[in-house]
């Protein structure tokens, strides 16, 4: 008698991720990418020109949330890893992101808020150890958040084409919450403008204290529609769902050998010399991206004198060009191709992509009258640059 027909589902490849499980895990990193869009934009400028803080002082701030992220992201994924076979019903990598992601609502607003208990005698470094413990718990959970999102997708999919999508929507999300910072900041400085000042409008047009309730408001807004986005991402992604059994045949063992072992452990990443390339590519790329993000408002405000509102309309101009400047790689991508000159491609798009946001810049100086360059033998109004001597 011939062996029977193979059992339903026994080899069959894994259906692909329906349209809504795509999205629902593709709006899970959402959170932090507006979060990050504020930290890395704002942080310096709220700090030293809202709060009056010391330049010192706010780059403290920031190189201690960079200290504290770099510190906690290996960390966290190691200990992810080691979870992967507890919490088998809400599933380990979720389970570290809503850490994370709690961890980030209860933090950030209070980075962008007053200190409580302080006034205008409190010494400067009673309030930078106010905001310390909180930038630190936020970077945990953002680095929580981040590593769990991104360790799903071979939990999710098998296929090469499928984990490259799920990167490219997390990476189009990434995009819209930047837009979606930076439209929010634009909308609230437009708003909290009064027609009625008078002669007090240039004074109103330079960022201080009376700016503290955009701050505050932006890093509310920031946290509550990010947690919409994280609760539909829980709601619609299920972990471990592609993970599929092999069915044993009559060539498999009956016992599984007690020297298995995993093929690359991480201690081979150290040995592997394309690790290293990847990674410096990488943090090449993110240095460029976090520079810009984090000077450009203080070159508007300092180097240009343009009023505050720019801090967010030239951040969005930028954001909206790459944007829409993203749809021609595509076509691009089908002429040329993949393997000798896209990356070549990719480069000059980005080059004629950042010339273009330069001549933004230099149009908007020149029809404003007040955006007269700074000099090196005049004082910026709220006092030096941060991590300038």
């Amino acid at each position: 008698m011939g062996p029977g027909p193979p059992a339903a589902g026994a080899g069959a490849p894994p259906r692909p991720l329906s349209l809504v499980a795509r999205l629902s895990y593709a709006v899970g990193h959402f959170l932090n990418d507006l979060c990050a869009s504020m930290w890395f934009t704002y942080l310096l400028l709220y700090l030293h020109s809202v709060r009056a803080y010391s330049s010192r002082g706010a780059g403290l701030l920031l190189l201690l949330g960079q200290v504290a992220d770099g510190l906690c992201t290996p960390l966290v994924g190691f200990e992810a890893d080691r979870a992967a076979g507890r919490c088998a019903r809400f599933g380990p990598r979720k389970a570290w992101h809503l850490v994370g992601t709690i961890c980030v609502l209860l933090s950030f607003p209070f980075i962008f808020s007053p200190c409580l208990g302080c006034n205008a005698t409190t010494p400067e470094w009673v309030a930078l150890l106010y905001y310390g413990p909180f930038i630190v718990i936020f970077q945990f959970g953002w680095a929580a958040t981040q590593i769990a999102h991104l360790s799903l997708i071979p939990e999710l999919v098998t296929n090469d084409h499928e984990k490259v999508e799920l990167t490219a929507l997390r990476y189009a999300f990434t995009v819209v919450a930047s837009i979606t910072v930076y439209g929010a900041a634009w909308l609230l400085l437009h708003l909290q403008g009064s027609p009625h000042m008078g002669s007090t409008q240039d004074v109103y047009d330079q960022l201080g204290v009376q700016d503290v309730p955009v701050f505050r408001n932006l890093s509310l807004l920031v946290v509550g529609v990010g947690a919409v986005f994280s609760l539909l991402f829980h709601l619609g992604t299920r972990e471990g769902r592609r993970r599929q059994v092999e069915e044993p045949d009559e060539h498999s063992p009956l016992l599984a050998p007690a020297t298995a072992r995993p093929l690359l452990l991480w201690k081979h990443w150290l040995r592997e010399p394309a690790f290293y390339q990847v990674g410096s590519l990488y943090m090449s790329t993110r240095l460029i991206v976090n520079l810009s993000q984090t000077y450009m408002a203080m070159y508007l405000t300092y180097s240009l004198n343009l009023p505050k509102k720019f801090i967010a309309t030239i951040p969005l101009v930028m954001y909206l060009s790459g944007f829409l400047s993203s749809f021609l790689l595509k076509p691009v991508n089908k002429c040329i191709g993949r393997n000798h000159s896209g990356a070549f491609v990719y480069g000059a798009m980005s080059f004629l992509d950042k010339v273009a946001n330069g001549l933004a810049v230099m149009a908007i100086q020149s029809l404003h009258p007040c955006s007269a360059p700074w000099s090196p033998t005049l004082t910026p109004p709220h006092g030096p640059l941060p991590f300038v001597n």
